[in-house]
């Protein structure tokens, strides 16, 4: 019996430890707020009542809307993703850059999983807000981890709305051939070891994808560091031939 007890103490305690950090997603959102010049932020709520910021940029006369899904444990203005939330507006996209599940700052990428299922319900909520604002086209914009959890999203069951997908940084040998929409797998030269050791294996799983394509850009690392206007110019014409 104490041994039962004992088990049924561990799983709990790692269940807990799994567990989205809802703290440090406001540490997050009480340090981005403030600084936010372009769009509002935006408070989207889970069935269990739980609020996560979102970053909400409306295009005027937009192609279509785009929700920008960041990378491991940081946030929806973070780095790249705040280029991309920012600058796609210009280029005629509204976006809508989400908070994602985030663990302890000391977390290893292979606990991440754990999130995946909530990760999904975000992008289904956030969906919705965007279906509510009246767009009936949508795509996802996602980066390094955010990528494994659209992926996740991507095959399964997607709403009707999201017509076309870029993947950033996608370290997994994801099966685009699951996925119903166009998709931009998107990678630097100089990206993660497994971002590039898979990339063989997502070319492959591409092939015969009407609108898809792989493609892998010189000198870029995973974050496109120093690559700003470069990474919005590949990402915006690749959207404008799927909207």
């Amino acid at each position: 019996m104490k041994r039962l007890v004992w088990l049924m103490a561990l799983v709990l305690m790692s269940n807990f430890a799994l567990a989205a950090d809802y703290a440090r997603e406001k540490k997050w959102a009480d340090e981005v707020v403030p600084g936010v010049v372009a769009g509002d932020p935006v408070y989207l709520e889970q069935p269990d009542g739980h609020k996560f910021l979102t970053l909400y940029t409306p295009a005027k006369d937009a192609r279509a809307a785009l929700i920008i899904v960041h990378g491991m444990g940081v946030n929806p203005d973070w780095g790249l993703i705040g280029v991309l939330r920012s600058q796609l507006p210009d280029r005629g996209y509204t976006t809508l850059s989400i908070q994602m599940p985030v663990l302890a700052s000391n977390a290893k990428a292979t606990a991440y999983p754990a999130t995946f299922p909530e990760a999904v319900q975000r992008l289904n909520i956030a969906v919705d807000f965007l279906k509510a604002k009246g767009y009936t086209k949508i795509g996802l914009v996602s980066h390094s981890m955010g990528s494994r959890m659209s992926a996740v999203y991507m095959t399964g069951k997607p709403d009707a709305a999201v017509k076309a997908w870029v993947a950033i940084g996608m370290a997994d040998r994801v099966d685009y051939r699951k996925v119903g929409v166009p998709v931009l797998d998107l990678y630097g030269e100089n990206d993660l070891p497994d971002v590039l050791k898979n990339a063989r294996a997502r070319k492959t799983a591409l092939q015969g994808k009407t609108g898809s394509k792989q493609e892998m850009v010189a000198h870029a690392d995973h974050f496109f560091d120093n690559m700003d206007e470069q990474l919005v110019n590949i990402v915006s014409k690749y959207l404008d031939q799927q909207f």
